[in-house]
């Protein structure tokens, strides 16, 4: 199995920033795509941004321009870099790996990122 280990998130003032790391460990061979998702109270949970093994990227529009995603592939790693943080991006952050051997993704447990006013 594969295990997500998140960390990074915390609480800071709007325009702050922060730099969220998820680390991937188990029986991995071949990581095609890592991401992070986001869950605010009453809301589903949404794409904020996403890598591929070759580098490609996606982001949500409301993070484009301040989120930076980035990945390590030798430490199966991705990070996520928050920048002009507003209140609206307070959420629960959730790592997401997608694995050559699997159909499905696996998610860690979440963060919590919460940005004050």
């Amino acid at each position: 199995q594969v295990q997500l280990v998140e960390s990074g998130g915390g609480l800071v003032q709007a325009g702050g920033s922060l730099k969220l790391s998820c680390a991937a460990s188990g029986t991995i061979f071949s990581i095609n795509a890592m991401g992070w998702y986001r869950q605010a109270p009453g809301k589903q949970r949404e794409l904020v941004a996403r890598i591929t093994s070759g580098g490609s990227t996606n982001y949500a529009d409301p993070v484009k321009g301040r989120f930076t995603i980035s990945r390590d592939n030798a430490k199966n790693t991705v990070y996520l870099q928050m920048n002009s943080l507003k209140p609206e991006d307070t959420a629960v952050y959730y790592c997401n790996v997608k694995v050559a051997t699997r159909p499905l993704p696996f998610w860690g447990l979440g963060t919590q990122v919460t940005v004050s006013s």
